[in-house]
């Protein structure tokens, strides 16, 4: 399978070695850390792109990028699983020069990842911002498992078929519920339309219970290591879901929570809601002394 041809005018190809990866720069170049912005399933960079606005306003400078096979990236080495994906980011970010210090941001299933790749990169790493994020943890409560192997089905059968071109009309349907604008509302469609970004995505689902487990052998966060959790909609309306989601910033010295009134899961992303999460990043960079 490949990509979709490159839309030039956001982002640029990185070679990470015979493999192309998308990556979309914003923001001043500076001494300060450089936030890096990890999508949930079948996100990509364009999920990011209010959010990188507002960090720009802020002068702080990030990376959103497109997971291998996703959006305008080569497929990568299977199985897409935590240790994959950590070892693409960390191959993309030393071409591109990139050495950190970084505060990583992740959304919904990006969770995992997170706790694949800090722990790899802890010495970079000086801070964590979690949106509306699982965590390998919430496999051990039932119900949480439950519906994270329904969605697995379901995207099995969405991977096997995607090339029959069903996603196309769904993505006119679904394709930006972040409310997104301008080019990159256009290019969320786009590519969640693809057959070859639904092909990989699925794969990534498909490996959540593996990248899970990786996450767990490496590790709960380092409690000096500042946490700031966002999550989309008020306390009480899940407050057992709620406990989970903020106990990777309860467990830190440096912890930060948010329940952003009104957002959902993926409006939390967008225009109405991106400020809490620009926050969020603000309170790890200070807490970290950056």
């Amino acid at each position: 399978m490949t990509t979709q041809r490159f839309h030039s005018t956001r982002g640029e190809l990185i070679d990470i070695g015979g493999r192309r990866m998308r990556a979309v720069r914003a923001g001043p170049a500076s001494e300060r850390p450089m936030i890096i912005l990890e999508a949930g399933s079948f996100g990509c960079a364009a999920d990011w792109a209010v959010v990188q606005d507002r960090l720009a306003a802020k002068d702080l400078a990030s990376i959103a990028y497109d997971r291998a096979g996703l959006g305008f990236s080569d497929p990568g080495h299977e199985p897409r699983d935590g240790q994959a994906i950590a070892a693409d980011l960390e191959a993309m970010l030393e071409r591109m020069g990139e050495q950190g210090p970084f505060v990583a941001v992740g959304h919904s299933m990006a969770g995992l990842m997170l706790r694949v790749f800090v722990p790899r990169n802890r010495e970079k790493v000086v801070g964590v911002v979690l949106v509306d994020a699982v965590t390998p943890e919430m496999m051990d409560v039932k119900t949480a498992a439950r519906a994270v192997h329904a969605y697995r089905r379901a995207m099995k059968f969405v991977g096997r078929w995607s090339g029959l071109g069903f996603m196309r009309p769904v993505s006119l349907l679904i394709g930006d519920m972040i409310g997104l604008e301008g080019e990159a509302s256009k290019e969320k469609r786009r590519i969640y339309g693809s057959p070859v970004h639904a092909r990989w995505s699925a794969d990534e689902v498909q490996n959540w219970v593996r990248t899970a487990n990786q996450g767990r052998e490496a590790g709960v966060f380092d409690p000096d290591l500042p946490v700031a959790v966002v999550t989309a909609g008020d306390e009480p309306a899940a407050a057992s879901l709620k406990a989970l989601e903020s106990a990777p910033a309860h467990a830190s010295r440096h912890g930060y929570v948010e329940h952003v009134h009104g957002a959902n899961h993926a409006s939390l992303l967008g225009r109405k809601f991106a400020d809490p999460i620009v926050a969020g990043v603000e309170h790890v960079l200070k807490a970290a002394g950056r």
